[in-house]
């Protein structure tokens, strides 16, 4: 399937039938759905593979086994949500987990097997196996085989290094009747040109905001794109102050993002101090089990109470041919850095990793602008709750790809009116690139001194206050200089920032993923946070 030639006249728009921004699971899928009957546009602000959801190692979350049940699945994803996981949008996404399954083995995806059957693993918060996987690469192998099938796929077209600007409303121009997204500004880092595209329907897919956190287990990617446009362009997001940190990111001077998977702890992993004292069962019945707010919280504490740099997963109790062949690529990852995993432990700390709020929307990724959709880790549909149960959010990508499309399909809108192209002519080239890569380390250590596993109301006010510093001199960056990547991601990353701790703020106790010093008991009664646009 064609990639689109490099077009250096800016003033004229790229007309499609729906463009989609991002291609993860969430966007590939979604495009591949409307390929039938639309012309679709996926932009990528990098390569096709750089996004989240190669990145994803443990599985899919999905009711296949004999003793399984949807309301098992659906009681676990409630509880590990912390009460704030909307029962409707769960179980909506459980019951069409295994038709997404069995739609990627269609298309090829090679998911382990045992004995000729689907092999399920467990992982932290679920009571049964019920866990797909391709090994521990379950994200690399999904991703890989999507976008073979979707540079084959007529009807689409792929933007590859298009870095997303804004969004584009009939409202803001002045067009009358309902407001709505007439598609979207994009910047062409291979003309370095910011381009127009023109569609009756847009899909945000840009993935989550880990970038705004020091440490994480995100690509470089992550930095709240669509969140942050979609909040520009006046839609709502909801529980924001949710981030996931993930337990068990290799702790190593060389690497600074790599994810060791639920799975180890699902297949026996221990988690030990450094001098071999296992640590979880004090501090919850579940052990190594238990949802991974329980377990991020319980290294923070062993690591601040005893001083550490890290804590030390442990597999090596598990016969040498078993670990690699369920962690294949972990043990050759650590065996690159010294580290033989089948007879020494692993040292881990815990990193963000999961958006849980977004772009609020509906089960058929609707937003509060029409013709904007919003799907996989930059929406909220109410599946996670306070905490995402692990492995639930590729299937979530795929159900709501899936039900999103199905909307557009079944909703006609007119083709977009003229839009004016984008108007750079009085601003000039930075001549200090170095305003921007300073405000992007400071936003992102403050985030995680400040906003991290454990808040307090003295640490959210001194990140509100230095988020309104950089906004004031972001903005000043924007309106005076011609737009980069780095600039765009920053403002996003600063939108977004912003938006964690007034959630944060807003929250006077601690529930799942938030966890406050000054509210340490939690409410009875579990209300979403939603912020508005003024």
């Amino acid at each position: 399937m064609p990639t689109m030639d490099n077009d250096s006249s800016k003033t004229i728009p790229r007309d499609f039938d729906v463009v989609i921004v991002g291609s993860g699971l969430a966007g590939l899928s979604a495009a591949m759905h409307l390929a039938p009957t639309h012309r679709v546009a996926v932009l990528t602000k990098r390569s096709m593979s750089d996004g989240s959801s190669g990145w994803a190692q443990g599985g899919i979350a999905a009711v296949l086994g004999e003793h399984d049940t949807f309301a098992s699945h659906v009681d676990d994803t409630l509880v590990a949500g912390a009460g704030l996981s909307d029962p409707t949008a769960t179980r909506f996404v459980v019951e069409h987990a295994p038709e997404s399954v069995e739609w990627l083995r269609t298309l090829g995806v090679p998911f382990s097997l045992e004995n000729g059957h689907l092999h399920l693993t467990r992982e932290g918060g679920h009571s049964a196996r019920r866990i797909v996987h391709v090994t521990d690469a379950t994200g690399a192998a999904v991703q890989q085989t999507l976008i073979e099938h979707v540079r084959r796929t007529p009807n689409v077209t792929l933007f590859e290094h298009h870095v997303l600007v804004d969004l584009i409303r009939a409202g803001k121009l002045g067009y009358p009747g309902q407001d709505r997204c007439l598609g979207l500004y994009a910047l062409d880092e291979t003309t370095d040109e910011v381009v127009t595209f023109r569609a009756p329907h847009t899909i945000l897919a840009t993935g989550g905001a880990g970038k705004v956190y020091l440490y994480t287990t995100n690509p470089d990617t992550a930095t709240g794109d669509g969140i942050a446009a979609a909040w520009r362009a006046g839609c709502r997001v909801t529980n924001m102050e949710f981030i996931q940190f993930h337990p068990t990111c290799l702790y190593h001077p060389h690497v600074k993002n790599f994810l060791i998977t639920e799975a180890v702890r699902g297949e026996g992993g221990r988690l030990l101090l450094p001098d071999g004292t296992r640590f979880m069962p004090n501090h919850d019945k579940r052990a190594e089990l238990a949802p991974r707010d329980v377990v991020a919280r319980a290294i923070d504490f062993e690591m601040k109470k005893h001083g550490l740099d890290c804590v030390y997963l442990d597999i090596s109790h598990q016969p040498p041919e078993f670990v690699k062949e369920h962690f294949p690529n972990i043990h050759a990852r650590c065996l690159e850095l010294g580290i033989d995993i089948t007879r020494q432990p692993i040292p881990v700390v815990p990193a963000a990793h999961y958006t849980c709020g977004g772009v609020h929307t509906d089960l058929q990724g609707r937003t509060d602008l029409l013709g904007l959709h919003a799907i996989g880790e930059t929406a909220y549909t109410g599946l996670h709750g306070a905490n995402r149960l692990a492995s639930n959010s590729l299937v979530e990508c795929m159900v709501f790809a899936r039900s999103s499309t199905q909307d557009i399909v079944a909703t006609s809108l007119p083709a977009p009116p003229e839009v004016p192209p984008w108007d750079d002519s009085r601003v000039t080239d930075a001549d200090e690139a170095v305003v921007i890569s300073h405000n992007w380390d400071e936003l992102r250590r403050f985030m995680w001194d400040y906003v991290g596993i454990v808040r307090t109301n003295k640490r959210l006010e001194r990140a509100a206050h230095r988020i309104t510093l950089l906004q004031q001199e972001i903005q000043e960056f924007y309106s005076a200089f011609h737009v980069t990547r780095d600039l765009l991601e920053l403002r996003n990353l600063v939108t977004v920032a912003d938006l964690i701790v007034k959630s944060a703020q807003s929250r006077h106790e601690s529930r799942g993923l938030h966890f406050s010093r000054d509210y340490p008991s939690m409410a009875p009664l579990a209300m979403p946070t939603t912020l508005a646009p003024r």
